[in-house]
């Protein structure tokens, strides 16, 4: 299966159901009152953590997710039905980023966690909302409240206690299998390894998570090879195990490799170059290693990090290594949450208007306050017109014309709609 650990996906909450204007019709009862229900609530976006899942890979495919619209309300005061949530499943460790603000609004970081991302819009109230003793039968009723789509990114960042770091084919997948059940591909050329593994180690009633990522190379923080891609795997490990080839079979100088992945740990992140790291010092059973094992203590000096000798191919050292890494992940903290930002919900009816005037003099309303008095409005009914005009008494727009230079000569437009400004 193709691993994929970004994708970018829109998201939308259902519309809410429109109110109905409907009146009360009965036998012998000539004149029945306004009976119209209110609009169900659309549907919401929620992201839920699936732990059977490790790929992004269904998002390549499917990138658009809208939640089901309200049932719109009906008459005899039926309140129309909510929209379906929609669930889109992840895999755990997925950080959900809104790409026009570039703010983490999901950090799906514990299996089986939900969060509601957007919430479905409002329904909208039925005319038997709106009468009142001297509106006894209004026509009119409310929208149910229109959302917006957002564009947001998914980024999988795996979530593990312990990861394997090093240069390619240093043995950080035999070690993997050696340690744990996993079964990742190994063969003896670089780069094997393409996707990030995980197994669970037990040691003495103890459990950690071990990954085994990608091998780094010079250059891994600006792109080149597999690194770049792989780097942000590590960003929520507690602890990193650095594998060394200490046979230097392959012509390399142990210390140089040693260096230079901790340089582009550094380079990718200031937190990467501060993780806790113990020297796993492998393939000890290769004549000439024991040697290189001791150049490589006096090049790294008087310095806290620890070393292991070990060999994954003959399975001996680990003892020592798995006691101290467990030692060390009872003094760490627990892997990084990221801050979570509520994402700015949008609608049709944002309050506010905005009104500008064109080179022919005419005043133009735009906003949601204008959309919304419109949506709601019957030209036909003279008591629809009349509540429209005390509408925009009440909202201050009259006044806010009246100091733009409106006069009875002016003309005012809202949507389709055109009338003289009167005072």
């Amino acid at each position: 299966m193709q691993f994929v650990d970004k994708a970018r996906i829109f998201i939308k909450a259902g519309d809410g159901g429109d109110g109905c204007s409907s009146f009360h019709r009965e036998k012998y009862v000539a004149q029945g009152g306004p009976d119209g229900g209110d609009g169900g609530r659309g549907g919401s976006i929620v992201f839920l953590a699936d732990p059977n899942m490790n790929t992004l890979l269904d998002f390549r495919f499917s990138r658009h997710f809208r939640a089901e619209r309200g049932e719109n309300g009906k008459a005899k005061m039926s309140r129309g039905k909510n929209g379906q949530d929609v669930i889109i499943r992840v895999p755990v460790g997925t950080l959900v980023r809104e790409v026009e603000t570039g703010k983490i609004v999901a950090d799906m970081n514990k299996p089986n966690r939900e969060r509601i991302v957007l919430h479905g819009g409002r329904g909208g109230r039925g005319n038997a909302r709106f009468a009142t003793p001297t509106r006894q039968a209004p026509k009119f009723a409310q929208p149910g409240q229109k959302t917006a789509e957002h564009e947001v990114e998914l980024e999988l960042k795996t979530i593990a206690d312990v990861g394997l770091v090093g240069l390619p084919n240093v043995g950080k997948s035999t070690m993997l299998s050696v340690l744990t059940s996993a079964k990742p591909k190994i063969a003896n050329y670089h780069f094997t390894t393409l996707t990030p593994n995980l197994g669970v180690v037990k040691r003495y009633g103890e459990s950690f998570v071990l990954a085994d990522i990608p091998g780094l190379i010079e250059g891994a923080a600006e792109g080149a090879g597999l690194g770049h891609d792989f780097l942000r795997h590590i960003e929520r490990t507690r602890m990193l195990v650095h594998v060394v080839d200490m046979s230097g079979c392959e012509g390399r100088d142990p210390m140089e490799d040693y260096r230079q992945i901790n340089a582009e740990l550094a380079k990718f992140s200031e937190s990467l170059g501060r993780l806790p790291q113990i020297i796993a010092a492998n393939k000890m059973d290769i004549t000439g290693a024991e040697d290189n094992l001791e150049l490589f203590k006096m090049e790294l000096g008087d310095t806290a990090v620890k070393i292991f000798p070990v060999s994954a191919a003959t399975v001996s050292g680990f003892d020592a290594l798995l006691d101290e890494i467990v030692k060390t992940l009872a003094t760490l903290p627990k892997p990084l949450e990221y801050d979570e930002d509520e994402l700015v919900e949008s609608y049709k009816y944002e309050p506010g208007y905005e009104i500008t005037v064109g080179d022919d003099g005419v005043y133009t309303l735009t906003g949601g306050t204008i959309d919304y008095l419109l949506d709601t409005t019957y030209a036909e009914d003279d008591e629809s017109m009349r509540r429209f005009q005390q509408f925009l008494i009440k909202e201050g727009i009259i006044d806010a014309l009246r100091e733009r230079g409106a006069t009875d000569d002016s003309t005012i437009r809202m949507g389709e709609w055109e009338f003289d400004f009167i005072e």
